[in-house]
C-alpha cells in the first residue's frame, strides 16, 4: 500500500436509536461502547474522531481523551454525517474511513484490509465482506437483513443484495454453501475524500430505493467499490441483548 496516503477514521454516533437509545454510552466491560470502538480504531489509524449530534456523547469522548466533532441531527445516513465531520476536521486526508459506532470489537486486520484496497488507484470506495461458512446454514444465507455481495476477478463489488446472489441453478438449496463461496457484507466503508464529497450530493437511485442499500447508489453511478475479505467474526451492538452477547464475547478474551 502507498505509504503516502493519509487516512482518517470517523465514527458516526447518534444518541437516539430506535432499538437501543444511548447505545454509544452503554457500558461494556467497564468502558462506554464508543470508547472501545475508538481505542480499537486508534491502534491502526493515527487520526480518529467521533462524529456525533449529541453533547453527551461528545463529552464522554473528550473525557477519555478522544476527539469529537459535532454534526447536524438531521443526517439520513452515517455517510452524510461523516462528510459534514470531515469538512470540520480542518485538515486534508486522502481517505476517510467510516467505522460504525456499534462495533467495539472491530479488528486491526479488518481495518487494514479496507485500507489496502486503496493500493489500487481505481478504487473509489472500499468495504469489507466475510465468507459465509457452511455451518452458518441456509437460514443465515437467506436472511434479508444480511446483505450479500458478488465480486469480480479484481475483488471489486459487482452488486449487493438482500437476496441470495448468485442463484445456483440446478443445485439443491441445502447444498448451496457447499458448492459456492457466498460473501456477507460487513458495514464498514472507506472513501477517497473527493469521492465522499461527490456521493453525498447524489440523489437516491432506483436500485437503492428497491433494496434499501445506499451502496447501490454508488455502484449505479459508476463508482468502483474495492472489497477486503475478513474471516474475523465480531459482535455488533444493535439491541440490549447484543450488549449481553458482547459482554460474554469480551469475557471469553475476544478483544482483538
Amino acid at each position: 500500500m502507498d505509504k503516502a496516503l493519509k487516512f482518517i477514521a470517523l465514527i458516526p454516533a447518534r444518541y437516539a436509536s430506535t432499538r437501543f437509545p444511548a447505545k454509544p454510552l452503554a457500558i461494556l466491560g467497564g468502558k462506554p461502547v464508543i470508547q472501545r470502538v475508538y481505542e480499537q480504531v486508534a491502534r491502526v489509524v493515527e487520526s480518529v474522531a467521533v462524529a456525533t449530534d449529541d453533547e453527551r456523547i461528545a463529552s464522554v469522548v473528550e473525557s477519555f481523551g478522544g476527539r469529537a466533532i459535532m454534526t447536524s441531527p438531521n443526517h439520513k445516513s452515517g455517510t452524510d454525517r461523516c462528510w459534514e465531520a470531515y469538512q470540520k476536521v480542518g485538515e486534508e486526508y486522502d481517505v476517510v474511513i467510516n467505522v460504525q459506532g456499534d462495533e467495539p470489537f472491530i479488528a486491526e486486520s479488518q481495518l487494514k484490509a479496507v485500507m489496502e484496497c486503496f493500493a489500487d488507484d481505481n478504487t473509489d470506495i472500499a468495504t469489507l465482506v466475510k465468507p459465509f461458512a457452511e455451518e452458518d446454514g441456509i437460514e443465515a444465507l437467506e436472511n434479508p437483513n444480511s446483505p450479500k455481495v458478488v465480486l469480480d476477478s479484481e475483488s471489486k463489488a459487482i452488486y449487493f443484495s438482500r437476496s441470495v446472489i448468485p442463484y445456483l441453478r440446478g443445485v439443491e438449496r441445502s447444498e448451496w454453501l457447499k458448492k459456492h463461496t457466498f460473501y456477507k457484507h460487513i458495514g464498514m466503508y472507506a472513501f477517497r475524500s473527493d469521492v465522499l464529497r461527490q456521493i453525498t450530493a447524489l440523489p437516491q437511485s432506483p436500485l437503492e430505493l428497491a433494496e434499501s442499500l445506499e451502496q447501490l447508489r454508488w455502484l449505479e453511478n459508476g463508482y468502483k467499490i474495492g472489497v477486503g475479505i475478513t474471516n474475523v467474526e465480531t459482535v455488533g451492538i444493535d439491541t440490549p441483548e447484543d450488549l449481553e452477547r458482547a459482554e460474554a464475547f469480551l469475557a471469553a478474551g475476544n478483544n482483538q
